[in-house]
């Protein structure tokens, strides 16, 4: 059985984010980046499912800059077997229905029979490119993942919901996207990061499969959220209650 990992370059969780001067974006410039977190997750899953035997070859995918070979490596250190890199231009973000559609050219060549990516990326909290993948291929889908069992031809996945957890059982091929209870991701250890240097990494571009990634959004302005404001501190319940009352929450 084939899985395919998409996974995407972002900036790293523990960066805090500037916004640039004049509102076009977030600033880039000499800023750390790093495999989307949830994405992370997902390799970790394939890695685990191959260590089970239930699956045998582990394609890992990334959509982007040349950059994005680095996290790429670190994915093959972890374990995947091999790569492809689906090249853009640098400073170009692709849309999600972009990434989709291409993900889906890529699925059509390699025919995995589980698709597992992150539930969404954390520079924009989409949440979209795995359900538009779904839809594109016409396989079930099973989101925000935190179980997951392979087996007779099916996928059965505890998802994540409002109310608690949902157990739901879905024919493969399917697409999974991950949540964060799902597991915790390994470190890449120093002879597997040399080990990921000698190991396969295609290099494709959009054209190459024939998808338009020109944008469908404009983004008119980006911003920091506003400063909290300071606290108030009260002596007494019948204070705190007034002070609710005085600012219409009550």
């Amino acid at each position: 059985m084939k899985v395919l990992v998409p996974v995407k370059r972002v900036i790293d969780y523990n960066v805090k984010v500037k916004v640039k001067a004049d509102g076009t974006g977030v600033d880039l410039a000499n800023v750390k980046m790093s495999m989307n977190p949830f994405d992370e997750i997902a390799v970790e899953e394939a890695i685990r499912l191959k260590e089970a035997g239930v699956a045998t070859e582990v394609v890992v995918v990334s959509i982007g800059e040349k950059k994005a070979t680095d996290t790429l490596r670190n994915a093959l250190a972890m374990g995947a077997d091999r790569a492809i890199l689906v090249e853009e231009a640098q400073g170009v973000e692709i849309e999600p229905l972009a990434v989709a559609k291409i993900l889906a050219k890529v699925a059509e060549a390699e025919s995995p029979d589980l698709v597992i990516l992150g539930k969404q990326a954390i520079d924009n909290d989409m949440n979209a490119t795995g359900q538009m993948l779904a839809a594109l291929l016409g396989w079930g889908q099973a989101t925000f993942a935190s179980e997951v069992k392979v087996g007779d031809g099916k996928a059965v996945v505890t998802r994540e919901v409002d109310g608690g957890l949902q157990t739901i059982s879905v024919p493969l091929p399917a697409i999974v996207t991950t949540d964060l209870r799902l597991n915790e991701p390994r470190y890449a250890s120093l002879p597997n990061i040399m080990k990921a240097k000698k190991k396969p990494l295609e290099e494709k571009t959009a054209a190459d499969y024939g998808v338009d990634t020109s944008p469908r959004l404009t983004v008119v302005a980006t911003a920091e959220p506003p400063a909290r404001a300071a606290g108030v501190r009260v002596g007494s319940v019948d204070e705190l209650v007034a002070k609710l009352k005085e600012g219409g929450l009550v």
